[in-house]
């Protein structure tokens, strides 16, 4: 073939546009693919960005949410207060300012309540904590309230009077301001157990000399109030008491004589005290004895209290808030900042084409989101009111939508690859061969158009090629020359055929009634008339037509009323004179009249007998039997032997199948001498009298089943 088409002898035309127009389609769907399946790209990106914007407002307007809860929730308030503080230092704790005016030290239950809202105790990690702060409102005393709990077995109290303090548990406050050193030493002194605390009591102040033992003269400090509760309850549930460690609760008020001082002075109060963050705390409990003691602050790795480092945790990347006090121009505002957004996830030129994508968030025109949304809120809390300034960043919903656009951006290569790869596959493997085809085709059809007919050409007689593009011109001029030789093919053997089946046909049907003749040798009361009369219908059927199958078809039958009892009867009793022995006709009492035409029915019956005298053994009878309903009439021609395979049931009425498994070409004889043309024949006679023809395999043998319409 290549060495055909490259063959240059013929002179090539010119082909128009329409020669190429199938080329041109298959570019254009290839082309058009690529494009829609970027554009469907972009616009799930588009509705993407929507999405992604529309749920980052909600995020957004949830975290301002969030964090103004947190600000009012006295734990934020007190984030707040203290933002500049340091809680904890190598030195000591500094006090907080708490966001309520005191707490109620006397009550457990109310002072640590008090501490768990706030957030002001500090965590250490054996598992106690302490909360040391002093309340908003300077006219509540100018006390440093300790609220706090550790772990201790059994207290021992103070018993009155006694004055040494070794074996006894204390308390040990120590506190550095302004340049001056102050220390409290409190003993605990028991109290009668109340509710549910197994051990109560109070702790009683006294300046601490660094003595082991209090001083006869020592008096008890002013305003200084203390109280110890102790659980019944073990820490070790398999712990005994009173060994056992058991959480014990405490709550100081310590009285500060240098703020008391302050509040009494004629010059406006400042509160809190502005060197509140360099005042240094230090709490010990200490259990009889000289060991170490039970709980310090001083006690490195303990956790801080609330900051606003936990709200700034709640923030999402790329947001700020601004926390400014109204009325104080000159104080400096906060900043929380969320995570850094990460600029390095996607692909630069993804990330210019997100920022580039319109937005349709409502029905209106398409819009571009704002570069920095933000939100205002106002803050009030005991020291002042704040303006709370939200702001966001959209950078971080583009940079996230690139992130996952970049991966999927691989499948969208994958995708056009698998295009480009296609189109490839067609344009080289198709297109181009077709198109060297279309080329010689048209120049075979250009050169035999007169005046333009080659010597190397000869007699080549091609039609002209039919349709305009590059399919039509090849299938035009192949079919034309295929089509002139199929047709002389085709005629040639129609004519053989035709006359070939005329002869096998003409002699197929008048070889049953000559054997007849040849038994009954023609006696004057001989019923061999019958023969003869069929001899000459199959002669008036056949006789000149051009195949079996047509002259049937065309064959004229007069279906009228006939017993069909008394012609069963009448075929069992001269079927040996057929040759056939051995046919038992079931016998029924009266007539049943249905619609055929006797000679035809007799043909049919007579195949079917003599196919059964074939195939059953030697001896056996071939049984008729009639069956009767209302509206039909069925006669049952049964024999035993050899069954039909399955798949040949109803082909065996085919024109040319012989014998099981068989199959002959039509107007051909199979091995055993037979044309397969008698069941065929059979079921053309049934169909044209208004009846049908079945096979059907029984134990033992096959039955065929003649069904006709019965006549009243």
């Amino acid at each position: 073939m290549k060495r055909l088409l490259r063959r240059p002898a013929l002179e090539m035309p010119r082909l128009g546009l329409p020669a190429f127009r199938l080329r041109i389609l298959v570019r254009s769907v290839f082309l058009l693919l690529a494009l829609a399946t970027v554009a469907l790209s972009v616009v799930l990106l588009q509705e993407e960005k929507e999405r992604a914007w529309k749920s980052y407002q909600h995020g957004f307007e949830r975290s301002q949410s969030e964090v103004m809860a947190r600000l009012r929730h006295p734990s934020g308030q007190l984030a707040l207060l203290n933002a500049d503080q340091q809680p904890q230092r190598a030195g000591g704790l500094a006090p907080l300012l708490l966001p309520y005016s005191a707490i109620d030290f006397d009550d457990q239950n109310k002072a640590q309540q008090a501490v768990e809202m706030a957030g002001c105790a500090v965590q250490y990690p054996d598992g106690s904590s302490l909360c040391a702060a002093i309340g908003n409102n300077p006219y509540a005393g100018g006390f440093i309230y300790l609220v706090g709990s550790f772990y201790a077995g059994e207290l021992v109290a103070r018993e009155r009077g006694v004055l040494a303090l070794e074996g006894v548990h204390r308390a040990l406050i120590a506190l550095d301001m302004r340049g001056e050193q102050f220390r409290w030493v409190a003993p605990f002194e028991a109290l009668a157990p109340q509710g549910s605390v197994s051990t109560r009591g109070r702790l009683t102040g006294f300046v601490d000399t660094g003595d082991d033992a209090l001083d006869v003269r020592a008096r008890p400090v002013r305003d200084f109030r203390g109280w110890l509760w102790q659980s019944g309850h073990c820490r070790d549930l398999a712990g005994a008491a009173p060994t056992c460690a058991r959480r014990t609760f405490y709550s100081i008020r310590l009285p500060v004589e240098l703020f008391r001082e302050a509040l009494f002075h004629k010059r406006p109060v400042v509160w809190p005290p502005k060197d509140l963050g360099t005042l240094r705390l230090r709490v010990q409990m200490r259990g009889p004895g000289t060991a170490a003691a039970l709980f310090d602050s001083s006690t490195p790795g303990a956790q801080p209290a609330a900051s606003l480092g936990e709200v700034a945790r709640t923030l999402r990347p790329g947001e700020r808030v601004q926390i400014r006090k109204l009325g104080a121009p000159d104080s400096e505002a906060l900043t929380l900042k969320g995570a850094d957004v990460q600029t390095d996830a996607g692909a630069p030129w993804l990330i210019r084409l997100i920022g580039w994508l319109p937005l349709d968030l409502r029905s209106g025109a398409p819009m571009r989101p704002p570069a920095v949304p933000a939100g205002l809120d106002i803050l009030d809390t005991p020291a002042g009111n704040y303006a709370v300034t939200f702001t966001g960043d959209l950078r971080g919903v583009e940079l996230g939508l690139a992130a996952v656009a970049t991966r999927l951006s691989w499948y969208l290569a994958a995708m056009l690859g698998a295009i480009a790869l296609a189109w490839l596959a067609v344009e080289v493997g198709l297109l181009r061969r077709v198109t060297a085809l279309t080329r010689r085709a048209a120049a075979v059809s250009y050169n035999v158009q007169p005046g333009h007919t080659a010597p190397r050409l000869g007699d080549l007689n091609v039609s002209d090629l039919r349709g305009s593009d590059e399919l039509g011109i090849l299938a035009g001029g192949l079919a034309d020359l295929l089509q002139r030789v199929k047709d002389d093919m085709q005629r040639e053997q129609l004519r053989a055929q035709q006359e070939r089946d005329m002869w096998h046909a003409v002699g197929h049907e008048i070889m049953s009634p000559l054997q007849s003749l040849m038994v009954l040798h023609g006696g004057p009361d001989d019923p061999g008339h019958r023969y003869i009369q069929r001899m000459q219908q199959a002669v008036h059927v056949l006789y000149g037509t051009a195949s079996p199958a047509e002259a049937l078809e065309a064959a004229d039958l007069t279906a009228g009323r006939l017993d069909l009892d008394a012609f069963l009867r009448h075929v069992a009793g001269n079927a040996h004179f057929a040759g056939i022995d051995e046919v038992v006709y079931r016998e029924r009492s009266g007539p049943v009249i249905v619609r055929a035409d006797e000679f035809a029915l007799e043909d049919v019956v007579t195949h079917i007998l003599r196919n059964a005298d074939r195939y059953r053994p030697p001896g056996t009878p071939i049984t008729l039997a009639l069956h009767a309903s209302e509206s039909t009439a069925s006669a049952t021609l049964a024999n035993q032997g050899a069954t039909i395979a399955d798949d040949l049931l109803e082909r065996i009425f085919e024109l040319g199948v012989s014998d099981p498994g068989l199959t002959q070409p039509t107007g051909e004889t199979s091995e055993n001498g037979h044309r397969g043309q008698g069941l065929f024949v059979a079921k053309t006679y049934m169909a044209k009298m208004g009846g049908t023809i079945s096979a059907r395999n029984v134990e033992g043998g096959v039955a065929f089943t003649l069904t006709f319409q019965r006549l009243g």
